[in-house]
């Protein structure tokens, strides 16, 4: 259902692409970006999920890791 509601588009599927090579994440982890992407774009009153909300939940995954500050 997750794509039902934040489908991303051509650009937001390529930056995930690059953020899942770069930061070695999981499908599990996707989806996870995509869940807070989807929140972050109602939080600002967007009815779609767009390329910034994606780029923001990544930032907030890479925050996650416990390398983040090296």
């Amino acid at each position: 259902m997750i794509h039902q509601y934040a489908e991303p588009d051509a650009a937001s599927v390529n930056m995930l692409r690059q953020a899942m090579e770069m930061l070695k994440l999981s499908a599990r982890a996707y989806t996870r970006i995509l869940k807070v992407s989807r929140t972050i774009a109602d939080l600002e009153g967007s009815e779609k999920v767009q390329s910034h909300h994606i780029a923001e939940a990544i930032s907030y995954r890479n925050l996650d890791r416990s390398d983040w500050a090296k």
